[in-house]
C-alpha cells in the first residue's frame, strides 16, 4: 500500500522530515556520480532530492505511482510531474540515463516486474539509484513515517532483486541512523547518533540505498524461460494433400495420369 501524496508532503515539512531528508542526502551523495546532460526521471516521491541532484541534468521527470498521488512540480515553469503505473511507464526503450526510486519499490504490488521495466527504459550505461526500508533498522518498526509502510528489504534481499532483474549492485550506502522520535529533545542529537550510527551500528539504519548499473547480458535456462510469442497456423487448402497421394498411386499402377 502506498503512502499517500498528502503525507508525504507533510511529513517532510516536519522538523523530523527535514532531517531524514536531510541524512538521505548525504547517503545518496556518496553513490551519486555526477553524469553531466544526464536524462533523471525520480520514480515514487523523489522530489527533494531531483531538485538537489537535477540541477546539471539535460531533463528531468517526476514520475508518482497512480495509488500515491501526484502533485505540481516544479512550482514555476512547465510541469515535470506524471501519475504512472510502475510496471508501464510512459517511455520509449533506453530513453533514460538514471532513475531514483524512493517511497517506491517497498510498495509496488510486483518489485520484479518493476525492476524489469526500468531496465527497459535505461540506457545500455544507464543506472538505478534505489532507496528502502531497511528491515532491520528501527524506522521500519514505527507507522508515524512513510518508511513504516511497504516492504522493508534487508541487503541481501535487495541485492538479489537486483540481479534476477539483470541489474549489477555498485555501491551502497545507509541512512537513518538516529531514531524516528518525533520529540525535539530528541531531535537535538540527531547529528551526534547519525554520526556514531553510520560508524558504530550502520546494520541497523533505516534506510539502504543501492546504485546498480544495467547489466545487457545473462544466460537464461531454457528451462525457465517462457516465450511471449503468438503462434497461429497456417491454413492450407482442403483436399491438396489427399490429391497428391492418389495422383502417386495413379502413376504406379500404369494408369494415365490425364
Amino acid at each position: 500500500m502506498h503512502s499517500d501524496i498528502v503525507d508525504l508532503r507533510s511529513f517532510y515539512a516536519s522538523t523530523l522530515g527535514r532531517l531524514a531528508e536531510h541524512s538521505i542526502t548525504m547517503a545518496l551523495s556518496s553513490v551519486w556520480v555526477s553524469v553531466p546532460n544526464e536524462r533523471l526521471v525520480g520514480l515514487g516521491y523523489t522530489l527533494p532530492w531531483l531538485e538537489r541532484f537535477g540541477a546539471d541534468a539535460e531533463r528531468v521527470f517526476a514520475f508518482m505511482p497512480a495509488a500515491q498521488g501526484a502533485v505540481v512540480w516544479p512550482a514555476t515553469g512547465p510541469t515535470s510531474t506524471a501519475l504512472v503505473f510502475e510496471e508501464d511507464l510512459p517511455l520509449v526503450d533506453a530513453s533514460v540515463d538514471r532513475m531514483l526510486l524512493v517511497h517506491s519499490l517497498e510498495h509496488t504490488e510486483n518489485p520484479r516486474e518493476t525492476l524489469n521495466e526500468i531496465w527497459r527504459v535505461l540506457s545500455p550505461a544507464g543506472h538505478v539509484v534505489i532507496v528502502v526500508p531497511n528491515r532491520r533498522g528501527m524506522w521500519a518498526r514505527f507507522e508515524h513515517t512513510p518508511f513504516g509502510t511497504g516492504r522493508p528489504y534487508s541487503r541481501g534481499q535487495l541485492a538479489e532483486l537486483l540481479r534476477e532483474a539483470n541489474f549489477t549492485p555498485a555501491a551502497w550506502a545507509d541512512g537513518l541512523h538516529f531514531p524516528p522520535s518525533p520529540r525535539r529533545f530528541m531531535m537535538r542529537f540527531h547529528n551526534v547518533l547519525e554520526r556514531g550510527g553510520r560508524r558504530f551500528w550502520p546494520i541497523f539504519s533505516g534506510v539502504l540505498v543501492v546504485a546498480a548499473q544495467k547489466r545487457l547480458y545473462q544466460g537464461v535456462p531454457a528451462a525457465q524461460r517462457a516465450s511471449r510469442r503468438v503462434f497461429v497456423p497456417a491454413l492450407s487448402p482442403q483436399g491438396v494433400t489427399g490429391l497428391g497421394r492418389v495422383g502417386n498411386r495413379s502413376t504406379r499402377h500404369g494408369a494415365d495420369p490425364a
